[in-house]
């Protein structure tokens, strides 16, 4: 037991710490930006986007770095399960998310695509170096392409989250992202230590704590950005920040234990938390695509309603109910 507090004390420092020190990285990055003439869209597509996953970034390099690669995984995957199940399905029942047709169009096949890769690269129990570098060397063009994209079809509430980021001298916003970015390190650091010392308490898996405790855990800030967005009627940025953090998870998170020490995945990575993330990506695609077809043939606003986010949150539950056996 005397472990064991400290290595709570070590996860919440942890957490808060990630929450802050991420905050303060996107607004120290996005206003130092937005001073040398980047335009609200491209920030909004980038910074903010890449921002929100920061925290499951920096813990997967800490992870990775300690020998801990399989809690790096288990967050890259666990963060996705998180974001659909939990942070979707609360913000569905808080408030029911009008959908719009590039979701089907665009974000979908491309998430599509990356978690079939991922899945590829995982399948025979490893995670090499060429399969990590693989995953990392997507970020750059699929980020080039969306901001191609949306500069010829801009939408105003991806603008309006880019144009939200605060003014502030570029001397401020340098010294916020240093910060920032020193906040993360350290608040990383504890996390990592606290969730492998109740790993060894409790006698379960280092994948385990990564699926759930640090997972649930740098999930929190879409959560919050979710929820917000909806109850402020910015719809599209609720569902788009969970397609760009799924997004960013399998491609930065995952791919970092592969590049910095490459590592065996028990079995179980792939037959259960692997197929519980695709089973449940696409469960929300076909809910999304099903609120468009019903929206039309009924002349509505198509949405998630407090029906799907109920069904998303009780997925995500039977998933957890599905961890125990494994650990008993």
């Amino acid at each position: 037991m005397e472990t064991l507090i400290p290595a709570a004390l070590g996860i919440l420092f942890g957490l808060l710490g990630l929450l802050w020190g991420a905050d303060r990285f996107v607004a120290g990055s996005a206003g130092a930006a937005k001073n040398f003439g980047v335009s609200p869209l491209v920030i909004g597509l980038t910074i903010v986007s890449i921002g929100t996953s920061a925290p499951e970034i920096i813990v997967a390099i800490n992870a990775a770095l300690k020998n801990a690669g399989d809690m790096a995984v288990g967050n890259a995957i666990g963060s996705n399960l998180a974001n659909i199940g939990l942070v979707l399905g609360i913000t569905a029942i808080i408030c029911p998310i009008p959908t719009q047709g590039h979701l089907i169009k665009q974000e979908s096949p491309v998430l599509l695509i990356v978690t079939l890769l991922a899945g590829f690269f995982i399948f025979d129990g490893m995670l090499l170096r060429p399969e990590g570098i693989a995953l990392a060397c997507i970020i750059p063009p699929l980020l080039a392409f969306a901001v191609y994209y949306k500069k010829r079809d801009p939408n105003p509430e991806t603008v309006e989250e880019g144009e939200a980021i605060p003014s502030m001298s570029t001397t401020a916003a340098l010294l916020w992202f240093l910060v920032g970015l020193g906040a993360l390190l350290i608040s990383s650091e504890a996390l990592v230590w606290g969730a492998k010392q109740f790993a060894l308490f409790f006698g379960v898996s280092q994948l385990i704590i990564g699926l759930t405790i640090v997972a649930v855990g740098t999930s929190l800030p879409e959560l919050a950005a979710s929820v917000m967005s909806a109850i402020r009627g910015h719809h599209d940025i609720a569902l788009g920040n969970i397609f760009g953090s799924n997004l960013f998870n399998l491609l930065a998170v995952m791919s970092v234990p592969g590049i910095i020490s490459p590592l065996a995945l028990n079995q179980e990575v792939f037959y259960r938390d692997y197929l519980a993330m695709s089973f449940l990506t696409l469960v929300l695609i076909a809910a999304i695509g099903f609120s468009l077809w019903r929206g039309k043939r009924e002349r509505h606003q198509a949405q998630l309603s407090k029906k799907i986010g109920i069904t998303l949150l009780t997925l995500y539950g039977l998933y957890y109910i599905a961890l125990i056996p494994g650990q008993l």
